[in-house]
């Protein structure tokens, strides 16, 4: 007689702690209440837009708004997930997250969700990815078994799931509004003169071993000639230094220095040691 083929148990597992159970209530419940919410309290479309543009006015956002990073030898750049997190609160009725879903240790690696929902209109965007817990550094990937480090790696690559799914759900002239405000607000420098901006720029960027003509060579001309548009670049390029999403290096190549220049110019001709007949 054919005995039945056993089949795994897919069921929860049988010990859940209390407050594990409070929490999967509370979320459900919330959900719930977030939806009845938004359908009793819709969103002011102009009172968004106002507070949009009320918002991009800050200096402090308009600075980071923006991210840079290297790619293939090129750079990349957008909107951030600071620019991403504002937009969402001031549209309103949006929730937007990101969950670790899984953590394997054995392999290396978490399952991460990032969610953008507009509870509204039910618009929802989500994506489910795997974090390896690796860094990639300049000697090679380093494999990271603290858990800070694991944590800080999750969070990173999510944030930009998170900005992509927020931008996804939100109105693209919306979007599009704001960064030509921030744009705007990075020119205008926060009311200071050009030339004073452009001294305050290569100020800083000393402090950071990059000289005026390093510069000027990025730019292709003088710091006289700088223009508001590459004034407010170079405060989107320090920002970005400043959070590690590029280097000094990607953006301010070090001169490359010819033989001649190494050896203190062309080689002089060698003495005559002829004597005179």
């Amino acid at each position: 007689m054919n005995q039945p083929i056993p089949i795994p148990s897919t069921t929860a597992p049988a010990r859940i702690g209390q407050g594990t159970a409070v929490e999967q209530s509370r979320a459900a419940a919330e959900v719930q209440a977030a939806v009845v919410v938004a359908q009793q309290c819709p969103r002011n479309i102009q009172a968004a837009v106002a507070e949009m543009r009320e918002s991009c006015k800050q200096q402090g956002l308009a600075e980071r708004a923006f991210f840079r990073y290297s790619r293939g030898g090129s750079t990349v750049t957008g909107p951030s997930v600071h620019l991403a997190r504002e937009l969402a609160r001031v549209w309103g009725n949006v929730q937007y997250g990101l969950v670790e879903m899984r953590r394997d240790d054995d392999y290396g690696q978490s399952e991460m969700q990032a969610f953008a929902w507009d509870v509204q209109t039910n618009s929802r965007n989500s994506s489910t990815f795997i974090v390896p817990h690796r860094r990639d550094t300049k000697n090679g990937s380093k494999q990271l078994t603290d858990m800070r480090d694991i944590y800080e790696n999750n969070a990173n690559n999510g944030a930009r799931r998170v900005r992509e799914a927020i931008f996804a759900i939100l109105p693209p002239w919306f979007v599009e509004e704001a960064k030509e405000l921030c744009n705007q607000t990075l020119r205008d420098g926060g009311g200071k003169p050009l030339a004073q901006r452009i001294a305050d720029a290569i100020k800083v960027f000393e402090g950071l071993g990059v000289t005026a003509d390093r510069i000027e060579a990025r730019f292709d001309r003088e710091s006289s000639k700088w223009t508001e548009h590459d004034v407010a670049q170079l405060l989107v390029i320090f920002k970005s230094i400043q959070r590690g999403e590029v280097t000094v290096e990607d953006e301010f190549p070090a001169p490359r220095v010819s033989a001649e220049e190494l050896v203190g110019g062309k080689a002089s001709k060698p003495a005559d040691t002829r004597t005179e007949q």
